[in-house]
């Protein structure tokens, strides 16, 4: 197998990348969404449209593109020589990963209590919560393509 990785190591990498790219495009606008959906009446029009919005932006490109960045990480940290696991830069990268994981998780969590009419957090909460994604993302990319550690 490991044969095979080396050979595909750069379209491998490409496919990361663009999973990435689409998996983080989705974090950052998620909680763009709940900002607008907690400012929204339940019930309301908006707030039925944002809704919709929501669970279409997580199960159909978030949790794909989440799950093919993953994958394609996976692949990538077990091709020989794509990865020095005696420097630091390997780890704080996972710890964005595992960080942004959690996040969303948590995304899941604050979809389904705006789909079911029960969320209890304001505009200002969300608004925080969207700065955490483009924070993890830097972390991570700074990690792998500086390697200051």
């Amino acid at each position: 197998m490991s044969a095979w990785l080396v050979e595909a190591h750069l379209w491998i990498k490409a496919c990361h990348i663009v999973a990435a790219i689409a998996w983080m495009a989705g974090m950052l606008y998620l909680p763009r969404l709940f900002v607008y959906h907690a400012s929204a009446l339940p019930g309301g029009e908006s707030s039925e449209m944002l809704k919709v919005m929501e669970r279409r932006l997580l199960w159909a490109i978030v949790s794909p593109a989440l799950a093919a960045s993953l994958l394609f990480g996976i692949l990538l940290a077990l091709t020989p020589g794509a990865v020095d696991w005696s420097e630091g830069w390997p780890y704080v990268k996972l710890a964005c990963v595992l960080a942004l994981v959690v996040l969303y998780a948590l995304d899941i969590r604050w979809q389904r209590g705006f789909a079911e009419d029960r969320n209890r957090r304001g505009p200002r909460f969300y608004r925080a919560v969207n700065e955490a994604p483009t924070l993890l993302m830097l972390g991570a990319v700074v990690a792998v393509v500086v390697e200051p550690f």
